[in-house]
């Protein structure tokens, strides 16, 4: 293992983070801030509980969650897209380092900003709401699993995307809907029978559960089911991009 090939993209791909500082941290703790005035100080204060959680705090999980996934995909997106646009990417290919390396190196600094934005949300949220964390090993283990896996899925997204615009694509189209409709604001048992078991199609469902879970102890899916769920999105982006390194799809084109 290259550990010097590693350190070198890791360390490239977190500057940038501190170059971008404002439209990579301040921006999406400050739009995450703004749901918490409105739904948990503003709307919470006028609604009840859910499953013995006051609604401010039973918002977070799914906040954090809803910032995590999306800074996860764009910032791995970016950083494998940006090598592509500008052609450097022929040299890091050409580099005497195996793909395993290229894709720790992107995918460890990609998932490292979001890991450090989710816990700084986490924090800015102390400031709005009060709350605990009933399993606070599960939530940094469950922050980290899926800050990892998708890094992984943006990771495929910026070998995909040969333009800008499609960068954004799943992001906002995909990603964002599904968040906001796996449970985000609310629980799954609030909503009629059947609009229960279809969402339960939707895979951002677990991952929102889960975490909760790590918080209060109360979830719409069993735990299991929701690290199962994570597991397996994670080891189908590995097989994905082990097959874009195997095939040259979109990098040696």
């Amino acid at each position: 293992m290259n550990f010097y090939a590693i350190k070198a993209i890791y360390n490239f791909e977190m500057a940038r983070t501190f170059r971008t500082l404002m439209q990579s941290i301040a921006s999406p703790v400050l739009s995450t801030s703004l749901y918490f005035v409105v739904f948990g100080a503003a709307i919470g204060s006028r609604m009840g509980e859910i499953d013995g959680v006051s609604y401010g705090a039973f918002i977070i999980p799914g906040l954090m969650m809803l910032a995590l996934l999306s800074e996860s995909i764009s910032n791995a997106a970016f950083g494998i897209f940006f090598p592509k646009f500008s052609g450097t990417i022929y040299e890091v290919l050409s580099a005497p380092i195996s793909y395993v390396e290229i894709v720790i190196g992107y995918v460890g600094a990609a998932a490292s900003k979001s890991i450090a934005l989710g816990l700084l949300i986490l924090i800015t949220a102390r400031f709005f709401v009060d709350y605990e964390i009933e399993h606070p090993i599960w939530m940094i283990a469950f922050l980290i699993l899926t800050a990892i896996t998708f890094s992984l899925f943006g990771f495929i997204i910026g070998i995909w995307a040969d333009n800008f615009q499609k960068l954004q694509v799943i992001p906002l189209l995909v990603i964002t809907p599904l968040t906001f409709l796996g449970g985000s604001f609310y629980s799954i048992s609030m909503l009629p029978p059947i609009w229960q078991k279809i969402t339960l199609f939707n895979p951002i469902v677990y991952l929102i559960s889960g975490f909760r879970w790590s918080f209060y102890g109360v979830s719409d899916v069993h735990i299991g089911i929701s690290v199962g769920m994570t597991f397996l999105f994670m080891i189908l982006c590995i097989g994905v991009i082990a097959w874009v390194f195997k095939t040259g799809y979109r990098l040696r084109q």
